[in-house]
C-alpha cells in the first residue's frame, strides 16, 4: 500500500541543514577523504552541531522525533554530495535503531541522548564471514556467566567501526532453539576484549571505515541485552532493517542525484561536432531516463518512510522494493553518466568514477538485491489470497486443461 506522503516543516527544515552542510563540509573534501580512505569528521561535527543526529530519535531522548521520512531526506541531501558520506551518517540510525526499537526504556535513556547530541557514534554488527544476507547463520557466541553476558567471535564488514563508540551486536545465545536463537547487546568502546580487526580497503564509500570486530571474551552486564530478554534478536534485527532500508533507499537516491547532476553539467559543457553534447538526442534520452528513474526511486522511497511512520502494520515489502530498486537506479545512473564523460569518466581525476565506485554497494548490504526481490515476491504469494475474487476470470476451461487451481 502506498502512503500518502506530507512533509513536515520540521523534514523541510532539517532537509536544508543537510544540503548546506553537504555543500559547505562534505562535497569540497569528498575526493580528499575518499583518496586518502578517511572520515570526515569536521563533516560529522557540522552534522551534529546542526541536531541532524537527532532527527530521527524521539524527543523525550533528546531528539526531535521528525521519523524515517525526515531521516531519508537528510541522507538523501548528504549522499548527493559523497555517497560515503551518506553511508557515515545513516549508520548512525541503523546502529541506534535497535535501542529505539527494542530497547528498554533505561536503555533508551542511556545511550539515544548520547546519539542525538553526537556525543557518541553507532555501528550495527550482525553480518559474519558466513552469515550476510542470512541473519539466521549466526556463530557468533554469547554465554551468561552470573550478571554478565560473554561474546566471542567475530564479525565482518562493520561500517563505521573505529569509529562508533556504540556497536548494537547480534550473537547466537540459544543455539539449540529455532525461534529464540539469537539476542542483541549493546558493546561499548573500549570493553575489554573488543578490538578492530582488518580495515577493508574498499572498491567505493572509501571515506567511511569497514572492519572486522573481534570478541575475544567480551564481558558486558546484563543491563547492556536489549529489550532485557534473551532470544529477541532475529526480531530485533528484522525490525531495525525494515525501519533502516528506507535510510539506504536513500542514500541511492541522493547517490544517482548526485551522478545525475555531474553529467548535466558535463554534458552542457562538453562540445563535439561543434555542438555541446547535451544536444544530441542519443544523450537526451539517457538524460531524461535517469532523471525519470531518479524521480520514481524517490518518490517510492519517501512513501516507504512515511508508511514506516504512520506506523503500517507490514512494511517489510515494500521496505524491501525501495532499497532494491533506489540502489538499482543508482548503478544505473552512475553507469550512464559515466557513459556521457566518456573516456573523462574513466579516470579518477573526475569525481564521476567515485559516483560509479561508490553506488555498486548499495545493491549488496543491508540485503542484497536478490534477496530484495525475493522478500518481495513471497509477500506478493501470501497476499494473493485477497484476489481469490478473480478467480472467475480465469476460464473453467483452462483450469481443467492446464491444471490451473482455483484461487478461491
Amino acid at each position: 500500500m502506498l502512503q500518502n506522503v506530507v512533509f513536515s516543516d520540521l523534514a523541510r527544515e532539517l532537509q536544508a541543514k543537510a544540503r548546506e552542510i553537504a555543500e559547505k563540509h562534505v562535497r569540497p573534501n569528498a575526493a580528499k577523504f575518499d583518496k586518502a580512505q578517511e572520515y570526515n569528521f569536521d563533516a560529522m561535527r557540522a552534522v551534529a552541531d546542526a541536531g541532524l543526529l537527532k532527527t530521527w530519535i524521539p524527543k523525550e531522548y533528546g531528539g526531535v522525533g521528525a521519523g524515517v521520512l525526515a531521516l531519508a531526506m537528510v541522507t538523501e541531501e548528504l549522499a548527493r554530495a559523497d555517497s560515503g558520506f551518506g553511508v557515515a551518517f545513516a549508520v548512525n540510525a541503523l546502529g541506534s535503531f535497535p535501542i529505539l526499537l527494542g530497547g528498554t526504556e533505561e536503555q533508551k535513556k542511556r545511550w539515544l541522548p548520547l546519539v542525538a547530541k553526537g556525543e557518541k557514534l553507532c555501528a550495527f554488527c550482525l553480518s559474519e564471514k558466513g552469515a550476510g544476507s542470512d541473519a539466521g547463520g549466526l556463530a557468533v557466541r554469547a554465554e551468561q556467566d552470573g550478571a554478565d553476558w560473554v561474546i566471542r567471535g567475530e564479525k565482518k564488514w562493520t561500517t563505521n567501526g573505529g569509529v562508533a563508540d556504540i556497536y548494537s551486536v547480534f550473537c547466537v545465545s540459544d543455539p539449540t532453539s529455532k525461534s529464540r536463537r539469537i539476542s542483541a547487546f549493546v558493546v561499548e568502546k573500549g570493553t575489554p576484549g573488543f578490538s578492530i580487526g582488518k580495515v577493508e580497503d574498499k572498491m567505493g564509500i572509501r571515506t567511511v571505515p569497514v572492519v572486522e570486530t573481534h570478541f575475544d571474551g567480551v564481558r558486558v552486564p546484563v543491563d547492556n541485552l536489549i529489550g532485557g530478554r534473551a532470544g529477541m534478536g532475529f526480531k530485533h534485527a528484522m525490525m531495525t532493517l525494515d525501519n533502516a532500508r528506507p535510510g539506504v533507499a536513500a542514500q541511492a537516491v541522493g547517490a544517482a542525484q548526485g551522478a545525475l547532476d555531474l553529467a548535466l553539467v558535463y554534458a552542457g559543457r562538453r562540445k563535439q561536432f561543434g555542438a555541446p553534447i547535451s544536444s544530441f538526442q542519443m544523450v537526451q534520452q539517457m538524460l531524461a531516463d535517469m532523471a525519470m528513474k531518479t524521480q520514481a526511486a524517490r518518490w517510492l522511497v519517501y512513501s516507504c518512510a512515511a508508511a514506516v511512520d504512520a506506523g503500517e502494520p507490514e512494511v517489510t515489502k515494500i521496505a524491501a522494493m525501495a532499497k532494491c530498486f533506489a540502489t538499482d537506479t543508482a548503478m544505473e545512473v552512475a553507469t550512464d553518466a559515466v557513459q556521457i564523460f566518456g573516456g573523462y569518466g574513466f579516470m579518477e581525476d573526475y569525481p564521476i568514477a567515485k559516483c560509479f565506485r561508490d553506488a555498486k554497494i548499495l545493491a549488496i548490504y543491508e540485503g542484497t538485491n536478490q534477496v530484495q526481490r525475493m522478500v518481495i515476491a513471497r509477500n506478493l504469494i501470501k497476499e494473493t489470497e485477497k484476489l481469490a475474487h478473480l478467480d472467475k476470470y480465469i476460464p473453467t476451461e483452462t483450469q481443467e486443461r492446464y491444471g490451473a487451481p482455483s484461487l478461491a
